[in-house]
């Protein structure tokens, strides 16, 4: 077991600027998988009662995002923001009552989602601006050419204990996701939001025994190359953290999980452990 040699010392940190976004909504009723009609909150804003390291699903909520929700109103700079912005990089609150407040980048949604103190997420509103310290895209494996992270910051693969072990990368996860339930994001870019996992009928979740996936967790999906775009590949394996949750149950979306490295599954040791959540891990500022 050996620790992961990377061009980490050559890579680029930029500093990006957004701001908390605020929420939107249509005011129509969307339909579950239950044929019910449902107004429920979800993405953007500040969600201050749910955080990493919480359930994902006994929400009433669809596409929950935990922590801030940052973006911007320029669609150039928002898009820079997503493609740029990885899994792990710090953030720093510019100004509001939050200013000087830390924290980190947990995943990505339609938003790059961030998790704060929680004396932050007490008093951050919409428009409070935010510098993210941009670094991780361009990250290489030495030794590991066809397997590529994605989203990862520099550090991201340490702390959540990714070791080359005889030509094979040991991922500690908390759950395998098979191919047949992935759904809305493939296709996409591999950098930009997440893909969701169809997890909408609570008698599913039940069934494949995911009630105590969690906000945060390390996943394994299975027969997904999301090394140039998302999408099924027999024979490879995706790893991503659960980015945003709740129990909307939209058709073809569920839970989302942003991608942070990809590649034959024959580079891989899937090593369960319970404890693999960013929560723990990074570790999240309480």
């Amino acid at each position: 077991m050996s620790p992961l040699a990377t061009n980490a010392d050559r890579l680029v940190e930029i500093g990006l600027a957004g701001e908390v976004a605020h929420p939107t909504h249509s005011g129509a009723y969307s339909v579950d998988s239950y044929g019910r009609p449902i107004v429920l909150p979800g993405m953007a804003g500040v969600v201050r009662n749910v955080r990493v390291g919480d359930p994902v699903f006994p929400w009433a909520a669809d596409h929950l995002e935990p922590g801030a929700s940052v973006g911007s109103s320029d669609p150039a700079a928002h898009r820079a923001l997503q493609v740029l912005a990885c899994i792990g990089n710090e953030a720093l609150v510019l100004d509001g009552p939050a200013a000087g407040a830390t924290g980190r980048v947990t995943g990505k949604h339609a938003f790059v989602l961030v998790d704060f103190p929680q004396a932050a997420l007490d008093v951050l509103a919409p428009g409070d601006r935010l510098l993210i310290r941009a670094v991780g895209q361009g990250l290489r494996l030495e030794g590991f050419e066809d397997v590529a992270p994605r989203s990862c910051a520099p550090g991201l693969l340490e702390a959540l204990g990714v070791t080359a072990v005889g030509g094979r990368l040991r991922v500690e996860v908390a759950a395998e996701i098979p191919a047949y339930l992935m759904g809305a994001g493939l296709g996409m870019s591999s950098e930009w939001a997440n893909c969701d996992v169809m997890l909408t009928r609570r008698e599913v979740v039940a069934r494949l025994g995911f009630e105590r996936i969690r906000l945060g967790d390390v996943v394994a999906m299975h027969d997904q190359d999301h090394r140039y775009g998302r999408g099924y590949r027999r024979g490879h394996l995706a790893f991503g953290v659960v980015a945003h949750g709740g129990h909307g149950g939209v058709p073809g979306h569920g839970m989302g999980v942003a991608t942070f490295l990809s590649g034959p599954a024959e580079r891989f040791e899937i090593v369960h452990a319970d404890e693999a959540n960013l929560r723990e891990r990074l570790p999240l500022p309480a």
